[in-house]
Formats: structure tokens, sequence, C-alpha cells
């Protein structure tokens, strides 16, 4: 199975070596690594470029932009712009600049993808480091497949069509998969390193895209207010709570255009909602 990563990255010179560096220390190498320096301003294009030039694998493209930080839609342009670059795959990576990957990722990666012809989505667990430590990112459930170190097979992203413009792809993309009727997993056993923890200059506008995803995710008000309640708990933030509800009651009165159809609504609700009384 080919494999192809997609890094976006943008101002990210502080952690961009220990990531490729990571990769380059693989047991099972990818097919593909394509960075994609999206209108950086630090050294991130010069320390990226000697990879590139090095191993005939990796390559660096770069892409003009806006230097406005626009919450999750840059990315995936930086992203689709990489992967429209890439060769054929069997498997596609959007990864982060900011992540240590464990020796064995992508050996361990490939064997769950081929004894599982079901499984769309997989992952390991992102760990930060705390005083020394390095503990487990404790803003989502281990079952969940986070966004920066993301294997897709190409099926299943096809059939969800690839990744939303906006802040929430990384969840509703998982929802997708479930709808499609893929399997998703996460591996315990995979320890990524997170250099820079989630949430990092996050200000009132990041919050209320939130909000505004869960809109466009059809969540519905109710379902809304306990994800945003349980949200500003973790992060032991109530003015998260407001902001999340303004961005949702913003994104209602301007009728913004949906993530996803009805049917693809009616199966997230409910499935969020099974989830809850799971908890009970």
């Amino acid at each position: 199975m080919r494999i192809s990563i997609v890094i976006p990255v943008h101002n990210e010179a502080a952690f961009l070596k220990d990531c490729l560096d990571s990769f380059l220390a693989q047991t099972y190498l990818p097919n593909e690594l394509i960075i994609v320096d999206d209108n950086s301003s630090d050294d991130t294009y010069s320390i990226a470029l000697p990879y590139a030039q090095k191993y005939d694998w990796i390559t660096v493209v770069r892409r003009k932009s806006t230097d406005e930080h626009i919450p999750g839609k840059k990315v995936v342009d930086a992203f689709n712009f990489g992967l429209s670059h890439a060769s054929d795959y069997d498997l596609i990576g959007k990864f982060d600049a900011d992540i240590v990957l464990p020796p064995n990722y992508f050996e361990v990666m490939l064997n769950h993808f081929q004894s599982n012809w079901k499984l769309g989505m997989c992952s390991g667990l992102l760990f930060v480091e705390k005083n020394g430590n390095w503990v487990y990112e404790n803003i989502a459930k281990k079952d969940h497949i986070r966004g920066p170190i993301k294997l897709y097979h190409k099926a299943c992203f096809v059939k969800i069509g690839g990744l939303r413009l906006g802040v929430g792809w990384d969840t509703v993309d998982v929802l997708l998969a479930k709808y499609h009727d893929f399997d998703t997993y996460t591996d315990a056993s995979l320890q990524v390193k997170h250099l820079r923890p989630t949430g990092h200059g996050y200000s009132t506008k990041n919050f209320q895209a939130k909000g505004e995803a869960l809109y466009k995710m059809r969540y519905g008000l109710i379902l809304t207010k306990l994800t945003a309640l349980k949200m500003a708990w973790h992060a032991k933030n109530p003015i998260l709570y407001f902001q999340m509800l303004i961005g949702y009651l913003k994104a209602t009165i301007s009728q913004l255009q949906r993530f996803v159809s009805p049917e693809e609504g009616k199966f997230i609700r409910k499935h969020r909602w099974q989830g809850i009384k799971n908890q009970l």
C-alpha cells in the first residue's frame, strides 16, 4: 500500500527539524512526504529544503496565501494544495509539523490497514510534556482520530468528500467515516509527542469558530450546549462555553453553508446522543 503524507507548514521553524527527523527514523518509510510551505516568514523553507534535496521521497512546495489566520480553512487549503502534487496512493496522511513520531508509526499503521479492509481512518495518540514527563493530551477521548497525525484509506477519503474547509474538519471527517460504515481506530501503543499543545494562542475568534462548526455539523442547540459545556469544563474556562454558543448562534442567524447533508446530520446527532447515554 502506497503511503503519501502531506504536512502543511506556516512558520514552523522551531519544530520542523525534529518532526522531519522522526520521519527519517521510521522503520517503514512513507512513499512520499510533501511539505507545503504556506507563506512562511521564518526559516521554515530553508529548514525543509535540504531534506528534499537529499531524499527523493521528500518534496517541498511553496504556496502563497494570506497572512490572516483563518482557523481550519487555511490548513485545509494548504493540505489540498499539497494533495494536488501527490502521486497515486492507497493511504493519505495529513500531519502537522509540531509532532515527533515513534519509529514504528507507519509500520504499525500499515499493518492495521492491511488487516482490516473496513478501516477508513487510523492514528496513534498525542502526548504533551508536563513537568518533564510526556502525558496524554486530554482534550479528546482516546478513540478520536486527532488532526495532526491521521491516516485515511483512499476509499474512505474519497467517500467522505475530502476535508471540509473550516474548524471542525477533523471531527466531521471521523463522523462521516462512521456514517459511510468505515471503521476508525486509534492505537494507544503509538505515543506521538505534540511539541506545541493544542489551543496554544487560541483567540475568542477561534472559540466562536468551534460553535460555528457545531452548527455546520447540524448538532442542534441542545447538543451544542452540552458539547460546549464539556469543552469549557475540560479547559477550565467558563468563557469558552459562551463563546461557542455565540459562534453557533451567529452561524444560525447567518444561515452558513453546512458541512453535512440533513441525512448525515441526523446520523451525527444520533451517534452523539448514543455516546452521551453510554457515559451515563
